[in-house]
């Protein structure tokens, strides 16, 4: 798509690879990082990890649901912002230093922001540094914004979105959990990449995204490159997204487990947000047919016809994504119908539901990214813990990652790790819920948009946003 053909032009590959030759690594008492230079190196070192099962937590005991609800775009400062408790900031700095209070843009937008490799390097220092290295989070303004001449505020990279738009994000986080100090695993501020870690805590060693379809058949794409180990280059060489790593998938599947991953069917770009179709095994083998739904609404049905797996990846259709440029403020109605139609059926006793968004869509957020490994971490993201068992009213600052929520369905089930993300994420367990403590009632959320609005919407036949 466009949006990186734009981002070359402003940050040339040679000039990346400059930049990536110039870190050395993340300073005194930071990880030393994973080393993967190719597909084979990161096998071997998928192997040296611990396989054996998790110690299984208090959760164990408790949670037989578990519910990964992923919403698009958003750092955690464009949603919650002034959320009491919460870090977040009412003004931000570019990269000349200039402070810049951050104004008012609905989700509605027709139009978005860079969020790419080269737009996380451009946000995280005006001199462009390398991610995790020295971030100062101030050089958001040299993200592209594709508004042009009709650009609602002069830096539009420097905005959150109006309370009366996120009232039900705000409600869910005042009756269980908000976490304000979850990051991407990956660096790079693609929604592809993102979500190849959230089923399989990694995703090749590659960076950026398909131009088309997210996955097999599979072809080269000029758009997802190697990234080197150490970040000391990032290849020209493009990838073929048709590849075999384990996912929690094989493990779940292993351990007899059911899940399912809901997304949606879009015929310009078939299974676009449907990670596991970048899985040559799943894709071709019998998880596709019965693992894999068509439809996201078709969450709600299963959900009210007793058919809810143990595991559920749920992603939204383009329309109720709050992705900048779908021109629609359903995200949050979207999400709010899911949690309500768990939260009312018989699996609410044993639910725990994670809510996130892959990545921050080029949004300004003032926590800047840590370093931890090769290739993370990311930019701040939301992320909400809904369950009977979750703390009422709270805030955690405890450090999670996409790999903590991946550990939390292992520690639960007992299954092994599957890379650095989830071997060295903290899972929310510990500090987001309170198994000692009765299940507490299911307290609706009230959100503008109700279930028989997602189950009767019309088809989504929008062009889709692959970055």
């Amino acid at each position: 798509m466009h949006f990186s053909q734009r981002a070359r032009q402003t940050l040339p590959l040679a000039a990346l690879a400059g930049l990536l030759a110039a870190c050395n690594g993340g300073g005194a008492g930071v990880s030393p990082g994973l080393p993967l230079a190719n597909h084979q190196t990161q096998q071997n070192a998928r192997d040296s990890l611990e396989r054996e099962p998790a110690p299984r937590g208090g959760a164990s005991s408790k949670i037989k649901h578990i519910i990964i609800i992923m919403q698009e775009n958003r750092s955690f400062n464009n949603l919650f912002y002034g959320y009491k408790g919460a870090r977040t900031a009412k003004y931000g700095y570019d990269s000349s230093g200039k402070r810049i209070k951050l104004l008012p843009i609905p989700l509605e937008t027709t139009w978005d922001l860079e969020h790419d490799s080269y737009g996380d390097i451009a946000a995280c220092n005006g001199t462009g540094s390398i991610p995790g290295t020295n971030c100062k989070n101030n050089g958001f303004n040299n993200e592209q914004a594709y508004c042009g001449s009709n650009c609602p505020i002069p830096h539009p990279q420097y905005a959150y979105v109006p309370q009366s738009e996120t009232k039900p994000y705000f409600e869910m986080a005042q009756e269980w959990v908000l976490a304000d100090r979850m990051f991407a695993s990956n660096f790079d501020a693609s929604s592809f990449i993102s979500h190849q870690y959230i089923i399989s805590a990694q995703a090749e060693g590659a960076v950026n995204y398909p131009g088309g379809a997210w996955g097999c058949p599979g072809g080269p794409s000029d758009q997802i490159y190697t990234l080197g180990q150490q970040r000391q280059i990032l290849y020209s060489k493009p990838e073929t997204v048709c590849w075999d790593p384990t996912t929690l998938g094989d493990e779940l599947d292993n351990a007899k487990v059911s899940w399912a991953f809901y997304g949606q069917f879009y015929s310009g770009n078939p299974w676009l947000w449907v990670a596991y179709q970048a899985i040559n095994h799943i894709y071709n083998g019998p998880d596709w047919g019965t693992d894999i739904m068509h439809s996201p609404s078709q969450i709600l049905t299963d959900v009210a016809n007793g058919n809810l797996r143990s595991v559920s990846w749920v992603t939204p259709t383009w329309t109720n994504s709050d992705h900048a440029g779908s021109g629609s403020n359903t995200g949050p109605s979207w999400v709010t119908s899911v949690v309500n139609a768990i939260g009312q059926s018989q699996y609410w006793d044993s639910s725990a539901i994670f809510v996130f968004w892959d990545d921050y869509g080029g949004w300004y957020d003032p926590v800047p990214q840590p370093y931890a490994d090769y290739d993370g971490l990311g930019m701040r993201l939301p992320l909400l813990v809904i369950s009977p068992y979750a703390k009422q009213n709270y805030v955690s600052h405890v450090h999670y990652e996409h790999g903590s929520l991946l550990r939390f369905i292992e520690d639960t089930f007992g299954l092994g790790r599957l890379s650095k993300s989830d071997a060295r994420a903290k899972s929310p367990a510990r500090d987001c819920f309170n198994f000692a403590q009765s299940p507490r009632s299911f307290v609706p959320i009230q959100a503008p948009y109700g279930r028989a609005f997602f189950l009767h919407q019309p088809p989504d036949n929008h062009v889709v946003d692959a970055e």
